[in-house]
């Protein structure tokens, strides 16, 4: 029989990640607020949990996937959360992106009760989530590493160990930061491009091939017809949210005062996409953003 792994947080990304669990052999059982995700993973073959202890008494493993710091730090240092309910020796594994700061704190009073653990936020999106495809930045000690990476392995095709605790939230903030400034930078040359009466497919032929080259354009390029699994030709459905693409830029500015970092491009980014939220679009694709720097 498989490990016997607890995943609390079964949302967009928390359930495709459990069913891949579930698919290599593990046996997975999962706690959510939503009861429809709870369902999925039973429908797949995993079993529910009615509390976190009950998630946190047998597990082997346990992976979280939760919206925010504050809630990382209620399910682990609660009074019925993690760390008082789990048995010795399990590994923990927080896949949540989050504040650097409480990734250290959990990580150290996980520690302190001698477990294993590491940060490990992802990036991929749903779609990779679902494919197994997901891209791990782990922060944690050697051993927590090693312990986690098979299961890791499992929801992803690139783990990379990027230091001590907290060092894989800061790659995923600084990853996405860089993230929401080259996609801005995408949308204002195409933007420009249309005021000059250049085509989209000519732009993208000549700066896909040059200098301006970058992942936002030759991946996820934000104007339609030109990449077919761009957002972009279905109407800029996510994908990858804008609120989530400004919550990570959020993130990004609260670690920069933190650490005394100038980060002006980061700033203006986070204002954009800040912008963009408060017109009720941030359920649509962050590349959406076109529109708004086009008045759209």
């Amino acid at each position: 029989m498989g490990t016997r792994i607890g995943f609390v947080g079964l949302g967009n990304m928390g359930g495709p990640m459990a069913s891949n669990l579930v698919a290599a052999g593990h046996q997975v059982t999962g706690f959510d607020l939503s009861d429809d995700a709870l369902k999925a993973l039973e429908a797949v073959g995993g079993a529910r949990a009615g509390s976190i202890p009950e998630v946190a008494k047998d597990a082997d493993v346990i992976v979280t996937m939760l919206p925010a710091g504050r809630h990382v730090r209620e399910i682990y240092l609660g009074d019925d959360g993690i760390l008082a309910n789990v048995k010795q020796g399990t590994l923990l594994i927080d896949s949540s992106t989050i504040d650097v700061e409480t990734a250290r704190l959990v990580s150290a009073a996980a520690v302190e009760k001698g477990m294993l653990m590491v940060d490990a936020p992802v990036s991929g999106g749903v779609g990779g989530a679902a494919a197994g495809t997901l891209t791990f930045m782990v922060g944690g000690a050697d051993e927590a590493f090693a312990k986690a990476d098979p299961f890791l392995q499992v929801m992803g095709k690139t783990i990379v160990h990027a230091g001590g605790a907290g060092t894989g939230q800061a790659a995923k903030i600084c990853n996405n930061m860089l993230l929401g400034i080259s996609m801005i930078g995408v949308c204002e040359a195409f933007a420009l491009a249309h005021k000059l009466g250049l085509e989209d497919q000519k732009l993208y032929d000549i700066s896909s091939k040059s200098s301006g080259q970058c992942w936002s354009l030759t991946s996820y390029c934000p104007v339609p017809d030109i990449l077919p699994t761009s957002p972009a030709n279905n109407d800029y459905k996510p994908g990858f949210a804008a609120a989530m693409m400004l919550k990570d830029l959020k993130l990004s500015q609260e670690a920069a005062q933190a650490s005394n970092a100038s980060t002006p491009l980061g700033a203006q980014a986070a204002a954009l996409y800040s912008l963009f939220c408060q017109q009720g679009k941030g359920d649509e694709d962050f590349s959406a953003i076109i529109r708004f720097l086009e008045g759209v």
